[in-house]
């Protein structure tokens, strides 16, 4: 069985929290507070909700391995505690128990089950997905009204599912990317839509304009 997730945001935060709490170095201190509030501003997740979807795709994936070995290939991807199960299983039961197991892991929320009931696909589909993932989200960056960092792409058989909290302006503007996008068969759309307010609330305000000193 293979499972995909990333884990680069989790050591990062680790490693923050680490150099924060382990070294007396002021300088230290305040850098790793800026790489935290960095990595909250690129993405629209609060830094527990980050946390918590890397230990929920962690606990998932050995769960699924512990219970099902080798006879199936699932991708476990979880965005602000929502699951979306992608790949194959060989039967509808498995596919069932796939996503009892992860409906069960601390803090999930939702599970949205998109597994398939076939043979395990090939590494060549693989390595083609992996490509068409690559492709929408260079499609994305080069979108300058989009901010790519609120997307998480995921790609199995020429299916793209786009997951994310973004507005629904964005998400129609994302799903046209996509489709136009070579490789893409078909996209799903996995969002939490959340409205033009929230949006401008989340994103960095402008500081204030400097008082001229008077003379």
């Amino acid at each position: 069985m293979t499972i995909k997730f990333n884990r680069l945001l989790t050591l990062g935060l680790i490693s923050a929290s680490l150099v924060a709490s382990l070294s007396a170095c002021v300088p230290m201190m305040l850098g790793s507070a800026m790489l935290g509030g960095a990595l909250v501003a690129t993405d629209r997740r609060t830094s527990g909700a980050q946390l918590e979807d890397e230990g929920i795709e962690l606990r998932a994936a050995s769960r699924v391995r512990d219970n099902l070995g080798e006879r199936v290939h699932v991708n476990i991807s979880s965005y602000n505690r929502r699951v979306l199960l992608s790949g194959e299983v060989p039967n509808e039961q498995d596919k069932q128990l796939v996503e009892q197991i992860a409906s069960r892991v601390e803090n999930v929320h939702s599970v949205v089950n998109e597994l398939a009931i076939s043979g395990n696909t090939s590494l060549t589909q693989r390595s083609s997905d992996s490509l068409v993932s690559g492709r929408v989200k260079a499609g994305l960056v080069d979108a300058k009204d989009l901010y790519a960092n609120a997307f998480r792409v995921v790609t199995e058989r020429g299916t793209t599912y786009l997951m994310g909290r973004v507005t629904q302006r964005e998400a129609d503007r994302a799903t046209e990317i996509t489709r136009t996008t070579s490789g893409v068969q078909k996209v799903v759309r996995v969002f939490e839509i959340i409205s033009e307010d929230d949006l401008r609330n989340m994103l960095p305000q402008p500081a204030p304009a400097a008082t001229p000193a008077k003379k």
